[in-house]
């Protein structure tokens, strides 16, 4: 569970003790929790969405209580259609970066399909700088890091910010920097150039450009950290490294213009 996720839940669940009002847990129902989510009724489904997710996990599984919250449904979350970037609005973007660590940043974004955290997160050691290859370092039961490559043309840009870079330890952190600074670069740049992107905006054009490019959904999934949902995904498929490789290479991915 990524560590946004756990601060989202602990606030539900705080929120959540206070609404008892001291009320013992080994005593709370059904009514408390739907008492407490009556709350979020009204809002938007994604807060109520949250809200529920927090109950299940800390009544059902942390206090034992699933007969508790098992009857609760989540909310039908309606369908947005997707924006997806064009090559021009990439290129104005790129070109109101400042320095070569936010373009190595941008470029490996849009190579990598990598989420915030993972990017944020990336060190040294976990790069194949040979193969272009990125290790999976961490996953939960509904994401994981997959294998990630990147192009040569990201690579050209990474290169040249680490040549800049004194210290390049195993553990290092690549690109050191907090989500609250990748924040401010990206509305600085958005304000710059009159685009506004945000790495989950990059994230989804990656998807749609391996797509376009007849790279089967299950691999831009694989890709993209996203556990198989059927079977036949799961156990016979190959998600082997020089396979996944092959098809990252293949289709011949250019992130700018």
């Amino acid at each position: 569970m990524l560590k946004s996720t756990i601060v989202i839940h602990k606030t539900f669940v705080k929120a959540f003790i206070r609404n008892i009002n001291g009320k013992p847990l080994e005593n709370i129902t059904d009514s408390d929790v739907r008492e407490f989510l009556s709350r979020y009724n009204g809002k938007s489904p994604y807060t109520y969405a949250n809200a529920l997710k927090a109950m299940k996990i800390f009544v059902g599984d942390f206090l034992k209580k699933k007969n508790i919250v098992e009857s609760f449904r989540f909310p039908s979350i309606p369908y947005k259609m997707k924006k997806i970037p064009s090559r021009e609005e990439l290129d104005r973007f790129y070109s109101k970066l400042r320095t070569v660590r936010e373009k190595a940043m941008f470029k490996m974004f849009l190579a990598t399909g990598l989420r915030k955290s993972e990017l944020l997160e990336l060190k040294i050691g976990d790069i194949d700088f040979e193969k272009r290859m990125i290790r999976p370092s961490k996953s939960t039961r509904t994401k994981t890091q997959g294998l990630a490559f990147y192009t040569l043309e990201a690579e050209l840009e990474l290169k040249k910010y680490l040549s800049t870079r004194k210290e390049l330890a195993q553990e290092s952190k690549i690109f050191g920097i907090c989500r609250a600074k990748l924040g401010e670069i990206f509305t600085k740049a958005s304000r710059d150039s009159g685009i506004h992107l945000t790495p989950q905006m990059l994230r989804e054009w990656f998807c749609s450009e391996m797509l376009s490019k007849g790279v089967q959904e299950v691999y831009v999934d694989a890709f993209c950290g996203r556990v198989p949902k059927s079977v036949l995904a799961r156990h016979y498929t190959d998600f082997s490294p020089e396979r996944l490789k092959e098809i990252y290479d293949k289709a011949g991915l250019k992130v700018l213009s």
